[in-house]
């Protein structure tokens, strides 16, 4: 998103202390690994943080071009710290073709830091420039460190004998040196975990903590303290408790896990590695616990038959993907909607038809999720807010699919997934235990007869003695199980099935509504929007504009609940990363006068580009 975001005065944006910085070079460059270092030392200082790694399809895009610009944006500060920042305060370019991608994400007067080294003819070129931004004037109104950190790095390293490749991969951590002194803060921390990491006595790890000093010691060597206004980070005394850091994916992992371990269910997650899903894989793999297993399966199809396989022989099934997975294990999700068999399906979205923008983010699945299935084939879909809050949307999600014995569906997204923000680690014996109860030693058993609250038939292990079964895709008599084509039971079952998913209204009454109960606006929301609506909402409620806020976490089935709801508001604005899909739900259902704002750019909203929207909305109301 180009263009001046300054129609809104600053005044609504600015209230406790906080700064943006944006790490960008080549996807070799250790951007990732750079920004999440600073991002733990904002996190020992008691900082809110949030995060946006943002980085390229391309496994390998050719070195110094703009399709191979890898970034990593953090944001921290005190106060609320939702989004991770409309534009950066701070870029370090290691190239080129980073600040020409990165340029327009940095405030008016922002300091921008360079690698002078890259920016040769050959450097300039391959960016795409005509002409060397260093010496045109197309930086003036911006602060500017242009070194040679590539030769400083190389000088600070060379007693370890490292050839020039190796010796420049330590080029991260010298721009990560100089930032931690533009923040006040030593390198002490650092330093430990480089030497816990990658061991104490390795060459690399003396080479990396060598160019770390180095870059720290940089700005006092060269007096550059007078040109360039430090920041002191204040320390924060954080709510009691422990606090880590946490990513959407692994907060899943973390929830997943949870959630089977209180259920006394043996997990697998079986799945097919599609980016940006993977994570999820990754994580449960490396925790090694007890009870959680993973399966690899060679396509998507295979990934959901066998997560559907371990649910029907007794453990809980857990199949993720991203959206072209989706679609190849749609046929599958509607054998367990069949079958009726809890299935949790975990759908990290991603932008684009087809393989489209495998790394960036949008929300464009919503209507694959709820009707995306041949047949009247209905399910629940949830969606987390937040990284932090994946952990609890993962366990609601084993709740509900055990209680109705319905596949439940988790929207994630690629910014959830990969964006962290504090999370204040739970009391795990605190939560409690729901251990699922498998029918056992009942006469004249009938397989599909059902619960009279939730309508859910009974989970048998297959084996159990006198309650021998079959089930399958055909459709099957309401009672017996038994395949049966009549038309009558066909449309009972499509009744029931239906019915079952309305009736998980019951468990899942949390809409929340931030701000008043009645007023000018109702600003809805899903997935990883809360966060700049958050701020924005916050913002012009200062402005005594009475505007209220709901994140939805059930986007089906929807609450009856929000059409009392939205009766209470002048405007109702549905805010999303996609064409209006929920707008148009809600529009049909419950809301015909909404509005709709949306973005399908593949990045976060832009908490400025929200207030000035709804402002315009409030005004023409009046």
């Amino acid at each position: 998103m180009d263009g001046n975001p300054s129609k809104v005065n600053d005044d609504d944006i600015k209230d406790d202390w906080s700064t943006t910085v944006r790490f960008a070079g080549d996807s070799g460059d250790g951007m990732q690994l750079t920004g999440g270092r600073l991002t733990f030392e904002a996190a020992i200082s008691g900082m809110g943080l949030a995060t946006f790694p943002d980085y390229p399809a391309e496994i390998r895009a050719p070195a110094g071009t703009t399709f191979g610009v890898s970034s990593f944006q953090v944001r921290f500060g005190e106060g609320l710290i939702a989004s991770s920042g409309d534009h950066a305060d701070i870029l370090v370019a290691m190239n080129p073709a980073a600040l020409k991608v990165n340029i327009k994400e940095v405030i008016p007067g922002g300091l921008i830091i360079i690698d002078s080294s890259s920016f040769n003819d050959r450097g300039i070129k391959k960016a795409g420039y005509k002409e060397n931004p260093l010496n045109n004037n197309s930086l003036a109104g911006l602060q500017l460190i242009s070194t040679d950190i590539s030769h400083l790095t190389i000088e600070a390293v060379k007693e370890f004998g490292l050839g020039n490749k190796d010796g420049l991969r330590c080029r991260n951590m010298w721009t990560l040196g100089l930032i931690l002194w533009l923040f006040s803060k030593d390198t002490n921390e650092t330093i430990d975990w480089l030497e816990k990491k990658f061991g104490k006595e390795n060459i690399l790890t003396k080479a990396n903590i060598a160019a770390l000093n180095a870059g720290h010691g940089y700005p006092e060597n060269t007096e550059l303290s007078e040109d360039i206004l430090r920041k002191v980070i204040p320390t924060v005394t954080p709510a009691p408790g422990k606090w880590r850091a946490i990513t959407g994916a692994e907060s899943l992992a973390f929830g997943l896990a949870t959630g089977a371990k209180k259920s006394k269910l043996n997990l697998t997650l079986c799945s097919y590695p599609i980016t940006p899903a993977s994570p999820i894989m990754h994580y449960l793999a490396n925790y090694e616990l007890e009870g959680i297993s993973i399966f690899q399966a060679e396509d998507e199809i295979a990934a959901c038959c066998s997560a559907i396989g371990v649910s029907y022989a007794g453990g809980l099934g857990v199949t993720s993907s991203s959206g072209p997975g989706i679609s190849l294990k749609a046929e599958a999700i509607g054998l367990a909607i069949s079958i009726e068999l809890p299935l949790i399906i975990i759908n990290s979205q991603r932008a684009g038809p087809s393989t489209g923008l495998p790394t960036r983010a949008e929300q464009s699945d919503l209507m694959q999720a709820i009707h995306g299935r041949h047949g009247e084939a209905p399910l629940v879909v949830l969606a987390p807010k937040s990284p932090s809050h994946c952990f609890e949307i993962a366990q609601k999600a084993i709740q509900i699919a055990i209680k109705y014995m319905t596949p439940v569906m988790i929207l994630s997204d690629a910014y959830l997934t990969n964006a962290s923000e504090p999370w204040l680690i739970p009391d795990i014996s605190k939560i409690k235990e729901s251990p699922v109860s498998f029918g056992e030693n009942q006469e004249n058993f009938m397989p599909f007869e059902r619960n009279s609250s939730t309508l859910a038939r009974q989970w048998v292990k297959p084996g159990t003695k006198g309650m021998e079964h079959r089930i399958g895709g055909l459709e099957k008599d309401s009672l017996t199980g038994n395949i049966s084509y009549d038309p009558e039971n066909h449309e009972k079952m499509t009744n029931l099935r239906r019915q079952k998913i309305e009736r998980v209204q019951k468990d899942i009454d949390d809409i929340v509504i931030t701000g008043p109960l009645k007023g000018d606006m109702l600003i809805i929301g899903w997935g990883s929007t809360n966060g700049p609506i958050s701020e924005a909402q916050i913002n012009l409620s200062k402005n005594s504009i009475k505007i209220a806020h709901i994140q939805l976490s059930c986007l089906w089935p929807l609450s009856e609940k929000l059409k009392n709801i939205v009766a209470q508001y002048t405007h109702i604005v549905v805010v999303e990363m996609n064409d209006g899909q929920l707008f148009n739900l809600l529009r049909a259902e419950i809301a015909p006068n909404a509005k709709s704002i949306t973005q399908v750019s593949g990045k976060p909203f832009r908490v400025l580009d929200l207030l000035e929207k709804f402002k315009t909305i409030n005004k023409l109301g009046k």
